[in-house]
């Protein structure tokens, strides 16, 4: 759990993970792997808000690294492996060993439902 933080926040019967975490929050639970993208994606988003007296990037950046976080806090193990495949997938243009095609599970969804 991080110091000092609430990991969940409630609004209006929702459960959002990590909703309103700080960059200092969401840098802190991140693999290490992912923190130079982390820094260089926030530190971009601060120089447009400057300069263009914008916030809508630097949020979409926030929204986008505060799911992350959640993810990587939640289960870095699963969290690891989910960028391996992702870093398999990118290299060799084929999904990663033992992956099923959508469409097979589509086909497993449509018989077990009867159609």
């Amino acid at each position: 759990m991080v110091t000092g933080y609430s990991a969940v926040m409630t609004t209006a019967a929702v459960t959002v993970p990590f909703a309103d975490a700080t960059p200092a929050q969401i840098r802190g639970v991140l693999l290490p792997e992912e923190l130079p993208r982390f820094e260089r994606e926030y530190s971009e988003a601060l120089r447009a808000a400057a300069e263009q007296y914008r916030l809508d990037r630097l949020e979409t950046c926030l929204r986008t690294w505060r799911r992350i976080a959640w993810l990587a806090h939640s289960d870095p193990g699963a969290h690891r492996r989910m960028l391996a495949h992702v870093e398999h997938t990118l290299a060799t243009g084929e999904p990663p060993p033992g992956s099923v095609a959508v469409e097979r599970i589509e086909e497993l969804i449509a018989r077990r439902l009867g159609r």
